[in-house]
């Protein structure tokens, strides 16, 4: 099974894996970067707290700011964040994606719904 997470999610997430922008654990180096781990995380995040409650979409939009400024900051200057920052900025783009993706599968679902009943 292990073999499989350090074969495919790298794939699923588009991830770069560098040693130094990656966890390690008892000397073995998580299968994604600390970044893409975080947004690992906030996707079951998102995916566990959606039957509970929603945050209104200006929140979502606003917890994926952090990420996309942090890279975006490290990819225009020499500025390179640390792990934990990449983790949490990622953990909080996962969430709101999660999140995002489920409000307008649903959104689109109920359109769907309502189309199809005014056609009958």
């Amino acid at each position: 099974m292990s073999a499989w997470f350090y074969k495919w999610l790298p794939i699923v997430f588009g991830c770069h894996c560098l040693d130094s922008r990656s966890f390690h654990y008892k000397g073995r180096k998580f299968p994604l970067c600390a970044r893409c781990t975080g947004e690992l995380l906030g996707i079951i995040t998102g995916l566990v707290s959606c039957p509970f409650a929603h945050p209104p979409l200006a929140v979502l939009l606003a917890l994926m700011v952090p990420m996309v400024l942090d890279g975006g900051v490290q990819m225009a200057t020499a500025y390179e964040s640390g792990n934990f920052r990449r983790l949490v900025t990622g953990a909080l783009f996962g969430f709101a994606l999660a999140e995002l993706f489920i409000l307008s599968t649903a959104a689109v679902f109920r359109y769907g719904m309502d189309l199809g009943q005014r056609l009958v």
